[in-house]
């Protein structure tokens, strides 16, 4: 848990219109890009290719096939537990902004919450891109401040009894959570396991509900 002295109190906010404006960040980015592209010192097509790697392709899907293969594999989840950079590595994963990972699990007593405090510190590797709420200064603050409560607005609702540790990502260490098992999937193998993992619930924002039906 972190301190959170000398963090503004912001109202956090989780509903997006699409329709809005993009902010002035965004749009001096656009405008640097499009710049770029023009003098020919970009390849667009090339720069979609990459944010398309990390959306979509790599997205939160190695995140997912980490947590599958923990849930699944008990020697798997001990080495992960020891040393969780080792470990994803061995399946694939890792590099830029993979290195120096911790797991933190959940359990039906304990919830864990991610954060970067300072920046937007988030392991690329296993989560693909940040999602643009994670870099905001509202949830940046309000995660330390009042973890229940940003939890609630992304539609978490934990009984007081539930401890709440909140975990600051740095460029030292970055975290992922190990969410529950949801209950009725004995017996499924890691390819149906992976497909129930949400990227929110690697950070700690969702929790996964039971199996809807029979093993696919």
């Amino acid at each position: 848990m972190h301190d959170a002295a000398g963090h503004e109190d912001h109202d956090h906010d989780h509903d997006h219109d699409p329709s809005q404006v993009p902010s002035d960040i965004a749009l001096r980015v656009k405008a640097l890009e499009s710049l770029m592209a023009a003098k020919g010192l970009v390849d667009p097509a090339a720069l979609d290719e990459i944010i398309d790697t990390y959306e979509t392709r790599i997205g939160p899907r190695n995140g997912a096939r980490v947590v599958a293969r923990a849930w699944s594999d008990p020697a798997f989840l001990q080495r992960l537990r020891a040393d969780a950079t080792a470990a994803i590595a061995e399946l694939g994963f890792g590099g830029r902004q993979g290195e120096h990972m911790r797991v933190v699990e959940n359990t039906p007593e304990v919830h864990n919450l991610v954060v970067c405090t300072l920046c937007s510190c988030y392991p690329w590797a296993v989560l693909g891109l940040p999602p643009a709420w994670y870099k905001s200064s509202a949830y940046r603050a309000q995660a330390v401040i009042a973890p229940r409560q940003v939890l609630a607005t992304f539609g978490v609702d934990l009984p007081e009894t539930t401890e709440i540790r909140v975990w600051d990502s740095t460029a030292e260490i970055r975290y992922l959570v190990l969410p529950e098992r949801p209950a009725g999937t004995e017996g499924w193998d890691e390819d149906a396991l992976a497909a129930l993992v949400s990227r929110d619930s690697m950070i700690g924002v969702a929790r996964l509900p039971a199996a809807a039906g029979p093993r696919p």
